[in-house]
């Protein structure tokens, strides 16, 4: 996708508008502050706001969405937090689903806004109104490699979604961007390789060792790192990586499985869904998210803050972040977040802390995260997995270890098409008579006719209707109580767990397999 620019200008969301005053005068507004909203808004009610919607699912003996995120680990991953799905082991204050919107019933205001009044909405850019507060500039125009064309190291990358919640069909779409700290990117040469370095330790499967692995690249010029990166014995084109270097290129880093090098910076956004544009990619933005790693934990400090983590769960404490909105909250393992979440008019605001809360959870010490996240572990390999995302041509791989589909084994182990089994027309779709159509499945799979752009898309119909839900809670500011767009009150989710213990361990749907790599 050449020369791509993500984002241009939107009138109503420049920092500076004109009013006219009673004597027809006209008068400068004030400056729209993204960040007054989180400063003025320091408050946390919902200690337990780590806790996403998800965690509350009313499983029953067979819907098992829970192995996705908790599982034996890989490591250095330490959390192996896989008994979480045979238990609710909540703090008394996470016991309350604080998750209100859940259970809200919009119907009638979602019918009350047209097609056409959401997709003028949503087809608007909403960027505008950060130029000049953050360093990490969105409008960036790609070249046909993703490598933003402004000199600023930022490249798009294209990686399967992680499963349910991520998927189109359940209300968003999202990018990544990945930068690495400057001294790993001094030429273009050596920037490339150790991308490619980066990929193969996070996204190499567990059970190959790292002078084993093997990994497919974009085309790689040995000659100007100095470097026989595929192991024929000679300085020329390499496509492939053989084995691991013990650095990184031009530097004195160490290359680590699974863990990223300091100063690795990602930026997301979550985009509303645009029926008619290419991979549902509306310009609206729901949120836009960046992670910064600020600190490199050495294996003891990184195995301390597991063992930290999981004492403090059987206290039943309830979680502390450091940092702030502003400066970005910071969890146990180096990494500091900050996010933008759109304001009543649509412009992206930074969350307030509590918002920010719904964030660190998932990224601060769960099984089956790659150093604390998701999306880069899962890249496509090589030169198929640089450029802006799209699931075109992108077919349900197995994970690694694996040898059925990915999503097929998801949608068979929870029996739906989202965690808390609400996705209407994925049952329709793919459970007529409540029972998996594996065939139809298997479409998207390696070897069908179909790719998960066709598998993971919603129609027109449930599209815009996602849209208008999601707006609603926009309009009515009310994050705290849940971002998820609900098209109606939610049944499968407790409001409270009274008890500790699933029904999954009894019917033996227990399971310690999930992961982030891929067996592409």
């Amino acid at each position: 996708m050449a020369d791509l620019r993500l984002t241009g200008l939107l009138a109503s969301g420049l920092a500076f508008a004109v009013l006219w005053q009673s004597g027809g005068e006209p008068r400068a507004a004030a400056p729209f502050d993204p960040f007054a909203v989180a400063r003025a808004n320091t408050r946390v009610d919902n200690l337990e706001a780590s806790i996403p919607p998800q965690c509350y699912t009313r499983t029953g003996a067979r819907s098992n969405p829970c192995y996705a995120c908790h599982t034996a680990s890989q490591a250095p991953n330490a959390m192996h937090d896989w008994d979480l799905q045979r238990s609710y082991d909540f703090s008394e204050v996470g016991r309350t689903n604080a998750w209100s919107n859940l259970f809200v019933d919009r119907r009638a205001a979602i019918a009350g806004i047209s097609d056409e009044e959401v997709l003028r909405y949503v087809r608007e850019d909403n960027y505008e109104g950060l130029r000049g507060y953050v360093d990490y500039a969105f409008d960036m125009e790609l070249d046909a490699e993703g490598f933003a064309r402004d000199g600023s190291g930022w490249r798009a990358y294209i990686f399967k979604p992680f499963v349910g919640a991520f998927w189109p069909t359940n209300g968003s779409v999202g990018d990544a961007f990945i930068r690495l700290p400057a001294g790993l990117r001094r030429t273009a040469a050596e920037h490339r390789v150790n991308l490619a370095v980066l990929e193969a330790a996070v996204a190499g499967d567990p059970a190959v060792a790292s002078a084993d692995l093997r990994w497919p690249t974009e085309a790689l010029d040995e000659r100007a790192v100095g470097v026989d990166l595929d192991g024929d014995g000679a300085l020329g084109e390499a496509r492939a990586l053989v084995g691991l270097p013990a650095r990184y290129v031009g530097s004195d880093e160490v290359v680590r499985r699974y863990v990223y090098p300091e100063g690795t910076e990602f930026l997301h956004s979550v985009r509303y869904l645009d029926p008619e544009a290419p991979g549902l990619f509306a310009a609206r933005m729901k949120e836009l998210r960046y992670a910064r790693k600020v600190e490199a934990l050495d294996r003891w400090a990184m195995q301390r803050s597991y063992a930290e983590e999981h004492e403090a769960r059987q206290d039943g404490q309830t979680p502390r972040f450091t940092g702030s909105p502003v400066v970005g909250m910071r969890g146990d393992f180096g990494w500091q977040l900050q996010g933008f979440i759109e304001d009543e008019a649509g412009r992206l605001r930074l969350q307030t802390a509590e918002e920010h809360r719904a964030c660190m959870g998932c990224h601060n010490g769960i099984g089956v995260t790659v150093d604390q996240t998701f999306s880069f572990p899962r890249k496509r390999p090589g030169a198929r997995g640089w450029g802006y995302q799209s699931l075109e041509g992108m077919q349900d791989a197995p994970l690694a270890g694996h040898a059925r589909p990915e999503f097929l084994t998801y949608m068979q182990r929870v029996g739906g098409g989202d965690e808390l089994r609400a996705n209407t027309e994925m049952l329709a779709r793919f459970f007529p008579g409540g029972a998996l159509d594996e065939a139809a499945v298997r479409r998207a799979a390696p070897g069908g006719d179909r790719d998960l752009a066709w598998l993971l898309a919603p129609s027109r119909a449930r599209a815009l209707a996602l849209n208008k839900a999601y707006w609603l809670v926009v309009r009515e500011q009310s994050f705290v109580r849940g971002r998820d767009a609900v098209l109606a009150p939610l049944e499968n989710v407790h409001r409270r767990i009274d008890g500790e213990a699933t029904e999954l361990a009894a019917a033996g749907t227990v399971y310690h397999d999930g992961r982030l790599q891929l067996a592409w």
